[in-house]
């Protein structure tokens, strides 16, 4: 197994109640497996993930062994015996790898090999920061004039009647057609979700979906909100923060939004998907603002689930370099699969 470390900067800091993202450092991985290269990510986000010291330490055991002197271990056994279970981003990294690997030893693109009725491209939200009005409003004109249909906009920050206004401006400008979610990254406590979800549903806004509008552990909160309102409710930082199990069992959502990333490669997330799909909950799945590895693999992931709803994979854009040329860019609002055996980028070039 072979680690290489990396940094990139965005090209405007991304703004979220939460926080301020300017800069995705990590670390790509190469793995040998049947006679094939492939290649994972690791781009650590605290809060969803490890911390970047910490995934560093995860993928040094599998390739060093441990300060006390113990081999290092087996890429492949590691995704089974528990050894990266506190670090997901690492664990994301050898899964994708892995899996890259065998895709490619079987001739076939990484999506086909996880499911036989993969899609061959997808609908992608666009995301729009938490920016005043008129600069939401700009940003989306500009999304629905290159091809978006579905807009995912940051709230949170604000007072959320401020909120509700910049989303109805919105809505103005991008007329009925165009789905509306609303990620509030976790901020509100019950009360001021309610209020916000009262404004939204007498304005008649139809939001697709409002994300996360509670803290990660309140569960029972988000099954009250989804109980008195019509509003979907989606769930993303509470599958990082409770067991997967105790989420799906609360009947706190109608979406589950799953990172790869976060969640610890695409063999978690089909996991959840089909518990998910068992259940009657949508699944969604974005990156956290990755570089190009974990773009593909999140995208090949997003492919092979049933389902037409746009996922969160556009975020290419966002950063200000990346690591290698994009295989699958946004067109018309829409990702192509690339049809190459893995995940369709040259895992060599990436070590060069």
């Amino acid at each position: 197994m072979r680690v290489r470390e990396f940094a990139v900067d965005l090209r405007t800091p991304l703004s979220t109640a939460a926080d301020s993202i300017e800069r995705r450092e990590g670390f790509l991985v190469a793995v040998d497996v049947a006679g094939e290269t492939g290649v994972g990510e690791a781009t650590p986000l605290p809060g969803w993930t490890e911390s970047l010291e910490d995934c560093r330490d995860a993928l040094a055991g599998l390739t060093e062994g441990d300060a006390e002197g113990a081999a290092a271990g087996d890429p492949k056994s590691a995704l089974e015996d528990g050894a990266l279970a506190d670090a997901p981003a690492a664990r994301h990294a050898v899964s994708l790898a892995v899996a890259d690997a065998r895709a490619r030893a079987a001739g076939r693109p990484l999506a086909a090999s996880l499911a036989t009725d993969s899609h061959t491209s997808l609908p992608v939200n666009a995301t729009l920061g938490d920016d005043d009005p008129e600069a939401t409003v700009e940003a989306a004109e500009t999304a629905v004039e290159s091809g978006y249909d579905c807009l995912k906009l940051k709230v949170g920050a604000r007072d959320p009647v401020d909120d509700v206004a910049r989303l109805r401006a919105v809505r103005e400008a991008v007329g009925p057609g165009v789905a509306l979610r609303a990620d509030a990254n976790a901020a509100w406590d019950r009360w001021t979700a309610d209020r916000f979800l009262n404004a939204v549903e007498e304005s008649g806004l139809d939001l697709d979906y409002l994300e996360q509008p509670l803290p990660a552990d309140e569960l029972d909160g988000h099954a009250v909100l989804r109980r008195l309102h019509d509003t979907p409710i989606a769930l993303d930082e509470s599958l990082s923060a409770v067991p997967t199990e105790r989420a799906l069992a609360s009947n706190a959502a109608d979406v589950l939004v799953c990172k790869p990333m976060a969640l610890g490669g695409p063999d978690r997330v089909r996991d959840l998907a089909a518990r998910a799909r068992d259940a009657g909950v949508a699944v969604v799945v974005t990156t956290t603002i990755d570089a190009v590895v974990a773009r593909l693999g999140a995208l090949h992931v997003a492919a092979s689930l049933p389902g037409d709803r746009a996922h969160g994979l556009a975020t290419a854009s966002l950063l200000d370099a990346d690591l290698a040329a994009d295989p699958a860019p946004v067109r018309e609002g829409r990702m192509r699969v690339p049809e190459s055996p893995g995940l369709g980028i040259d895992a060599d070039a990436l070590f060069r």
